[in-house]
């Protein structure tokens, strides 16, 4: 439906407790990986580069990533935040610009059914990887664009996020809830938001929302 309210959920930082991608590199890619960020960091590549990149540098065996990946730190509230908007009929879509494989495993542990849009891990022989970006745009850097996400879902769209992927579709979202980097350029730039200290205050204030509403200034 055009008019139906869309929630974009970032992965790394906001449903995870930190970012699931540089726990995976630093147990299993060559230190090599520091360099590369650091390069993303100051600006000299973009994210998909930078991914790819670091990616390249990982040996591990399936079985050794998933174990890793079944021991990250998960925000205790991304099922009742799930429940809120199966309930009340708003879309939910996890939007990250990390690895499918790691959300995809996360939301088996909670036994979950979230569509999930995201960079795509691929195993190669001899334990090395890949990434694949299908839903990445020629005009953006990263391996995952998520104002073309927040374009084609239609109706007024709902950020929660955390960081540097975030910055482009906050601009135009009609609400957004941030913390750490997202919520400090949320801040520079005088883009309103709501303080996000965990997935239940998201749950919360969409439980309590008098839907439908018109999102564009409410906060």
């Amino acid at each position: 439906m055009k008019d139906r309210i869309n929630v974009l959920l970032d992965f790394d930082g906001t449903v995870s407790r930190h970012d699931t991608t540089d726990e995976i590199l630093a147990a299993f890619a060559d230190p090599q990986w520091h360099e590369i960020e650091h390069e993303w960091v100051t600006g000299r590549i973009g994210s998909r580069t930078c991914m790819s990149r670091q990616v390249a540098l990982m040996r591990a065996s399936p079985e050794a990533l998933d174990r890793l990946v079944d021991g990250i730190e998960v925000d205790e509230h991304l099922p009742q935040l799930v429940d809120v908007c199966r309930d009340r009929g708003v879309s939910l879509t996890i939007v990250s610009d990390g690895l499918d494989r790691v959300i995809a495993r996360v939301l088996r542990r909670f036994d979950l059914c979230v569509p999930v849009i995201a960079n795509r891990l691929v195993c190669l022989p001899d334990g090395r990887w890949s990434l694949d970006f299908p839903n990445a745009a020629p005009y953006c850097e990263a391996g995952t664009c998520k104002c073309l996400s927040a374009s084609s879902g239609g109706g007024p769209t709902i950020l929660v996020g955390d960081g540097r992927s975030d910055f482009c579709v906050a601009e135009a979202a009609s609400v957004v809830f941030a913390k750490a980097k997202l919520a400090e350029h949320c801040r520079l730039n005088g883009i309103p938001f709501l303080p996000l200290p965990n997935l239940g205050a998201v749950a919360c204030w969409l439980a309590e929302a008098a839907l439908p509403l018109s999102l564009q200034g409410t906060l």
